[in-house]
């Protein structure tokens, strides 16, 4: 070949491309195009160098993405041609580099690939049941690594040297195990052992102690089948574990735990096994078997053999795969599903560290199966259900983080955003990129607190982001807000929270906006310092306008009635009938007067249009939930109980809206009284009032009277639940016409926590598309306030002004 017939060139390659088996990939590729050459791992990502004929050439850079492995997420190539060397020098792996800034991309953990597995249970094989297998196409990433380039002295498997035969594998680039940072055996890897005060019994008769020299897994697989609680470490954290079909086990460590009624988790063998507990559509199966291997809600089966209080008083169980050969190996050994939820105490940040998890979870855990590759970074378990025939994501965890996602404008500075208070996630941008991190939880403590500050420190460190700019929440109390204020020297930006839940799903699908939003949940900081909740918006990530709201009424007693729903059915009933309402059965009658007091007075009650507090309310008239033992329960119950298929709908007027919302109710003539009235269900009688300002009104008053009085003629709360669901559905699908009408908009956003409920999200969806509106839902971050950050990391994008605060235009 003659100098003139070279080529060579140089390609940077960007994504997720370390950890995977890029460059080993490289190395078949150039070897079979007979190529020259280097590829090395840095700070940025891969850098190749390839020399050969110009048609060879060509063939290899195209290929660089088109045949990557299936691990690798490959952003861009970027080539450029550089002087030719001398020709015969064969291709060759090399040494990372490490002298710049690091930008490349961390994978997120990965389950178990299939080839893994089949080594985990032949008895031929050197890892037959290792539980600590791994491959390039699967194990542990991102809750191990400390740092960039991905190489093993930047992860916690740093303090493992390899035996002789792992070695040859590492180094073998034909191997799968080439360059797998994790990789190990019996010989040279991590071990497990037990712990625990507690003998694993059976009957009376004592089967193991956790300080015998028996297998570690036989003793943990023993406790488990007796009926014990073991604490399991896993791959983010440690889970709490028993069996699923033990209804005094179940009981155990719902008490230990103090978790009276969220329903637990589930992790079975197989799809199979998964089909004899809940219903799984193709969706729902196509996410079970998905390598990030997240908890998945399906519908319960009927009989399906779980005790029932795994998940008392709903229709829905959690199921999930196992995801490392560990879990692997104790459901093959254990031959049934389990419990397998997360290792703490309610309300408290998952353990992952060996001497914390022995502290706190000592009082809950029968016995302990540890290990001693050490976790960097806690990680809990996605968790996501399937709606509208997409995904519907409840909580971004392992799996999915550090996976980044695109901006639709770049940041000009560095961003932190901080997020909110509940669902608590934090973000950080650079340029066009953006990094949501894992679910941390609500920070309601020191403990949650610590937890989301050394996350903070570990993305900034992994990532190279040094925030100009920290963005966050409106509310002055969120310790999320205290935290952003607190750091020196960057610009401050605070972001209304409904805002930052329409920028986080129109900059999800790549867009700025406009867009009209139905954004619904709990709580969130409004511009007048009211608690907002119900809201229509127009606008995009660089402001909007409040085009209406739900009927504002009193929050009795504030946080007290986020806690006791039954409050919010007094606020409601009084606000629709002008007077005191009789109290609802079960309730202590001078409660009742003095929250009604409250209500009246304003004291201790502040103003909120929230929906999530509406359908509380509903749940209480309904007497599904009068009380709550976590966030959400009674709309979830409310949601569970609802009976398919149409009730027909309640009233539910939309104060001020055009003939022209009309289109999208069912059957509906455009003429006549403006109310959402469907004729199929009667509604009560609401004395007259002026609409508040502020807008379109969603007047759930005459919604609520009606829903009173078909529980007092005692109609099913099944079916009062469907009616008041699908009323709900059809009024904000007529508020966002009505407001995309007025504006010239054409496409609708519908996020918030209030629309994880499938029932109330597929019926607004539908009702939307009838109307001619395009609908974007979020998909790859949670509706609820897992996404509030990348909002506020999209808005801030926006602002020119850093120092200012954004809010309505």
């Amino acid at each position: 070949m003659t100098g003139r017939s070279r080529l060579r060139s140089r390609a940077r390659v960007e994504g997720v491309v370390q950890g995977v088996g890029f460059r080993p990939f490289v190395h078949r590729l150039a070897s079979e195009l007979a190529l020259d050459g280097f590829v090395l791992n840095d700070e940025r990502g891969v850098l190749v160098e390839v020399q050969g004929e110009p048609e060879r050439v060509e063939r290899f850079l195209a290929r660089l993405r088109a045949d990557a492995p299936p691990l690798a997420v490959v952003e861009r190539v970027l080539a450029e041609a550089v002087a030719p060397q001398a020709a015969g020098t064969g291709f060759l792996i090399v040494p990372s580099e490490g002298r710049g800034p690091p930008s490349a991309l961390v994978s997120a953990d990965v389950a178990t690939c299939a080839d893994c597995l089949a080594e985990l249970f032949d008895p031929a094989d050197r890892r037959f049941r290792y539980p600590f297998l791994n491959c390039t196409n699967c194990g542990p990433r991102f809750t191990i690594v400390r740092g960039v380039p991905y190489d093993r002295p930047r992860t916690t498997m740093a303090g493992f040297t390899m035996c002789a035969a792992c070695r040859a594998e590492y180094d073998d680039p034909a191997d799968r195990r080439f360059h797998a940072q994790p990789t190990a055996c019996r010989a040279c890897g991590p071990q497990l052992r037990v712990e625990g005060s507690h003998p694993v019994m059976k009957g009376s008769e004592p089967v193991m102690g956790a300080g015998e020299a028996a297998a570690p897994l036989a003793v943990a697989v023993a406790a488990l089948l007796a009926g014990r609680v073991v604490a399991v470490k896993g791959l983010g954290g440690f889970h709490l574990a028993c069996r699923a079909d033990d209804a005094d086990a179940v009981a155990a460590l719902r008490s230990r735990k103090h978790r009276e009624d969220k329903p637990f988790a589930l992790m079975v063998g197989s799809v199979e096994v998964a089909r004899e507990l809940v219903v799984l559509g193709g969706e729902e199966e196509r996410l079970l078997r998905g390598r990030e291997r997240p908890i998945v809600l399906a519908p319960r089966r009927a009989g399906a053999p779980v005790a029932a209080a795994v998940a008392p008083h709903a229709r829905e169980l959690g199921v999930m795969l196992p995801y490392t050969p560990l879990h692997h190996l104790l459901l093959a050994d254990t031959a049934t599903p389990l419990v397998m939820t997360s290792g703490n105490v309610s309300d408290e940040p998952i353990a992952y560290e060996d001497a914390e998890a022995l502290e706190r979870l000592g009082a809950v855990a029968d016995l302990f199966l540890l290990h001693d590759r050490p976790i960097h970074m806690r990680t809990d378990d996605s968790v996501v259900r399937a709606a509208a025939g997409r995904p519907l994501m409840l909580r971004r965890s392992r799996g999915h983080v550090p996976s980044s996602l695109a901006l639709p404008e770049p940041v000009a500075r560095p961003v932190l955003a901080c997020g909110a208070e509940l669902k608590s996630t934090f973000c950080l941008a650079k340029g066009t990129r953006a990094w949501v991190s894992h679910h941390i939880g609500d920070l309601a403590n020191v403990e949650t607190l610590r937890s989301f500050t050394e996350g903070v420190a570990h993305f900034e460190r992994l990532f190279d982001v040094r925030p100009d700019v920290v963005a966050h929440d409106l509310h002055p109390e969120y310790l999320s807000t205290k935290y952003a204020l607190e750091r020196e020297a960057v610009a401050h930006v605070s972001v209304q929270h409904h805002h930052a839940h329409l920028a986080a799903c129109l900059a999800e699908h790549g867009e700025v906006g406009p867009a009209v939003g139905a954004i619904f949940d709990g709580t969130g900081y409004g511009l007048d310092g009211t608690v907002w909740g119900g809201e229509l918006l127009a606008g995009g990530l660089g402001g909007f306008e409040r085009a209406g709201h739900l009927w504002p009424v009193r929050l009795p007693g504030g946080e007290q009635a986020v806690r006791q729903p039954w409050r919010m059915a007094c606020a409601w009933l009084q606000e629709a009938l002008g007077e005191e309402p009789p109290p609802l059965r079960g309730i202590d009658p001078r409660r009742w007067a003095a929250v009604a007091a409250l209500a009246r007075s304003g004291v201790a009650a502040p103003q909120t249009t929230s929906m999530g507090r509406l359908f509380d309310a509903v749940a209480a008239l309904c007497g599904i939930r009068t009380e709550i033992h976590y966030e959400g329960q009674a709309a979830i119950e409310l949601e569970a109980a609802a009976e398919p298929g149409d009730h027909g709908r309640y009233e539910l007027p939309l104060v001020g809206r055009s003939r022209a919302a009309d289109a999208v109710l069912d059957g509906r003539s455009p003429t006549g009284e403006e109310t959402l009235d469907s004729g199929r269900a009667s509604v009560g009688v609401v004395p007259a009032s002026r609409p508040p300002a502020g807008g379109l009104v969603l007047d759930a008053r005459p919604t609520v009277l009606a829903v009173a009085a078909d529980v007092a003629r005692g109609v099913p709360a099944g079916v009062v639940s469907a009616r008041f669901h699908d009323t709900v559905a059809v009024a904000t699908a007529a508020g966002c016409a009505r407001a995309a009408s007025a504006r010239g908009l054409g496409t609708a956003v519908l996020s918030g926590g209030v629309f994880l409920n499938r029932r109330l999200l597929e019926g607004t969806v539908v009702a939307l598309r009838r109307a001619g509106l395009r609908v974007l839902v979020p998909e790859r971050l949670p509706p609820g306030d897992g996404g509030i950050a990348f909002g506020q990391a999209a808005v801030a994008s926006t602002i020119e002004d850093v120092d200012s605060e954004r809010g309505a235009p």
